[in-house]
């Protein structure tokens, strides 16, 4: 049986394959924030020209379902490795977030 994942993990993960590289002296912050925007643009690549019917089955098409899947992952992975370099944990920058906007956009 496999261990769950969790963020700690797969940062750790991202951390060694970049060291088994020697990766690390590229791994800046501006060439990480340069590297997530370039994943966020290629998976807005995808849904470019879709209508948005077509964007809410982009996932029943096997092939493009894939290449969603792997830009999802690539934006994730150069995200996780900013906040490893910047020290934020992400998930409690995520649930700070969701505080302020709640407050900032309270429910009718």
């Amino acid at each position: 049986m496999t261990e769950p994942l969790d963020v700690a993990k797969l940062q750790r993960r991202l951390a060694e394959f970049a060291a088994a590289r020697d990766w690390q002296p590229y791994h800046t912050p501006k060439n990480l924030v340069a590297a997530l925007s370039v994943e966020a643009s290629e998976l807005v690549e995808i849904f470019q020209w879709m209508t948005p019917e077509e964007s809410a089955r982009v996932m029943d098409d096997a092939e493009t379902a894939g290449r969603v899947t792997d830009e999802v992952a690539d934006v994730l992975a150069y995200l996780l490795q900013l906040c490893e370099v910047l020290g934020i944990d992400p998930l409690v920058a995520l649930d700070a977030k969701i505080d302020r906007n709640e407050r900032r956009f309270p429910a009718p």
